[in-house]
């Protein structure tokens, strides 16, 4: 339902001969609760969401082609009418071509009228290749209402549909056929939870991008065979719970995840695959030998430059948790090209020990010495990191026993 003011997504609750009950999507428009003098004429979510107002000011909408036909229809008499000069020299209109509706690769519709489809077929025959569709801050109130317009638009894919509110289908399955073709989906400011995407999700087999900021997301779930496609998703300006956000990794192909002003200070990744805290210690060490120079420059263990702590913010909080580097081992980086990386090292790695002696790689134990710190041995303990993680140089001896 419309009502003859800005903002006109309202939602219709009861009424009587003289007056509507309307519960306003921006709350700033209500007066009360749905009730009048002690009675409850209807109900709203917000005790200040409701108000009363005229049936004149009250529009229940129009069907999709006549709001295609309002937006884009050229009035030939009155543009043939209007006068064009250029550089003083009237010109004259010879015609004006009409528009043809069965071209138009894209139909921007928000904040119109729009209810429904209208008579079935009318849509595939008049608007057939449209690819782009905006239905934001419409009239629509159902899933059901946007599959009957969708369905008929055989080659659609992408839909916005921000700024409304759509009540969830009861049989899901029964509108799969409707969004087939769908790539791209905007549902911004829809009031939505992830359990209500979650039930939509069957819909749209193809999603690749999905919006969904400004909802009523707060706790993710894992996608059960749903949004396998999904390339892109933005659950930006929504309370999400620290705890839930890595339940995404369900998506085999998210490639794009946008988090801004969901409140997250950080992200843990504290459920990862075993082992995985090894590989990030070894990191985070190999972060620090790669700007310990760098670090020391800088000022070290005394006063560090206020440039290195803005480009290198976590590096105090490294040397907090694992000491200072040791200055022996740091060296300037030099270019990864192949001769910067050959060393005249002897040494039997544990996959050709393991293929020789039949010993187990579990039973292998490698380790290094360097001419810089005579008497010192180092554990080789990661099997995948290469000798430069180690700042191995030439001269240095890698070692290998085994139980």
């Amino acid at each position: 339902m419309g009502v003859d003011q800005p903002d006109r997504r309202t939602r219709l609750i009861g009424g009587s001969r003289l007056w509507y009950g309307v519960e306003w999507d921006n709350l700033e428009r209500g007066k009360h609760d749905g009730s009048h003098e002690g009675v409850q004429y209807f109900t709203c979510r917000n005790p200040k969401g409701g108000s009363f107002v005229r049936p004149a000011k009250v529009s229940f909408g129009v069907d999709f082609l006549t709001v295609v036909r309002e937006k884009y229809t050229i009035d030939t008499e009155e543009v043939m009418s209007q006068d064009i000069s250029i550089s003083s020299r009237k010109l004259k209109w010879l015609r004006v071509k009409e528009r043809s509706y069965e071209n138009l690769p894209s139909v921007l519709l928000s904040r119109s009228e729009v209810n429904g489809a209208g008579a079935e077929g009318d849509i595939r025959e008049t608007t057939p290749n449209v690819q782009w569709l905006d239905m934001c801050g419409t009239l629509l109130s159902c899933w059901e209402d946007v599959a009957a317009i969708t369905q008929q638009l055989e080659h659609l894919e992408g839909l916005q549909l921000s700024n409304n509110r759509l009540r969830v289908p009861s049989e899901v399955s029964s509108l799969c056929r409707s969004f087939c073709s769908l790539r791209t989906l905007a549902l911004n400011n829809c009031d939505l939870t992830w359990t209500q995407i979650l039930e939509c999700a069957p819909m749209w087999p193809q999603l690749e991008v999905l919006s969904l900021g400004e909802n009523n997301i707060t706790e993710l779930r894992r996608p059960e065979g749903v949004l396998q496609s999904l390339k892109n998703l933005n659950v930006s300006s929504n309370p999400l719970e620290q705890n839930t956000v890595l339940s995404i990794a369900a998506l085999p192909r998210l490639e794009e995840l946008n988090l801004s002003k969901t409140g997250l200070s950080d992200i843990r990744f504290d459920d990862a695959a075993p082992g995985s805290q090894t590989d990030m210690n070894g990191a985070e060490c190999d972060y620090m030998k790669m700007f310990g120079l760098e670090w020391l420059e800088a000022g070290g263990g005394s006063e560090l430059s206020r440039e290195f702590i803005i480009q290198h913010p976590r590096y105090l909080s490294l040397v907090q948790k694992y000491g200072a580097p040791d200055e022996g081992l740091l060296k300037k980086l030099v270019p990864l090209a192949l001769k910067n990386q050959l060393l005249k090292i002897t040494f039997k790695v544990k996959g050709l020990l393991n293929r020789l002696l039949k010993v187990p790689p579990s039973d292998l134990k490698l380790t290094y010495t360097t001419l810089k710190k005579m008497g010192i041995e180092y554990e080789i303990d990661g099997d995948l990191k290469t000798l430069h993680y180690y700042a191995i140089e030439d001269g240095d001896q890698v070692q290998v026993r085994w139980s």
